[in-house]
């Protein structure tokens, strides 16, 4: 891929983003997309063919950090090392991509009505792995007996709140948006909260 046709494609992918959270998938107009690109309107059809597969794309660009936020739990065999880092990793998908976000939950909300077969089976398999990896460490005592998935349930609300409530948190806090050090201590609030809440132990204490 190009240089220019790759950030061409993500000039896209972002105003795609932005719109298509306002707005919703039925109202979203590509001329409005090629606009806040500022791009010409063909250039969207170049790249992606058609809104479908824009919306496709734009699920995707949230859909792979997603799934990648799990691998804490595939490198790590100490839950508190492993639960830290993956609520950090959360986190920094709500402030990196904090419209496609916003688009992943509306589309969920709806009941997944354009999420693709394959994108919804790869995450159904990360909730999987990630339920079984937590029975482990509860059945090794290093976590306190819990159902796994709504352990999942309430770290995703927690985090993704920061993308999807955002107009709501800034207003409670005072600011016009959110920075680095406000990140910060998200994660360490809901790391505490998940930490000492549902008494997870180091491996080393196993």
């Amino acid at each position: 891929m190009s240089r220019i046709r790759a950030k061409n494609e993500e000039k896209i992918i972002r105003a795609a983003s932005r719109v298509f959270a306002e707005h919703g998938y039925a109202a979203t107009k590509t001329a409005d997309i090629a606009k806040l690109a500022q791009l010409p309107k063909p250039n969207i059809y170049y790249y992606f063919g058609s809104k479908e597969n824009l919306y496709r794309a734009v699920l995707e660009s949230v859909t792979e950090p997603l799934l990648a936020a799990s691998a804490p739990f595939e490198e790590n065999t100490d839950p508190v090392v492993a639960l830290t880092a993956y609520i950090r990793a959360k986190l920094l998908i709500s402030r990196d991509y904090p419209h496609a976000s916003k688009v992943f939950a509306s589309e969920i909300m709806h009941g997944a009505p354009h999420l693709p077969e394959d994108i919804i089976a790869r995450l159904s398999a990360q909730t999987q792995a990630l339920s079984d990896k937590l029975s482990h460490w509860m059945g090794q005592g290093l976590i306190a007996r819990l159902e796994p998935r709504h352990l999942l349930f309430a770290i995703w609300a927690s985090t993704q709140t920061y993308a999807d409530f955002n107009w709501q948190i800034t207003m409670a806090l005072g600011k016009e948006e959110l920075d680095d050090g406000d990140f910060d201590q998200a994660a360490e609030v809901i790391t505490r909260l998940v930490i000492e809440g549902c008494r997870v132990r180091p491996l080393a204490e196993a």
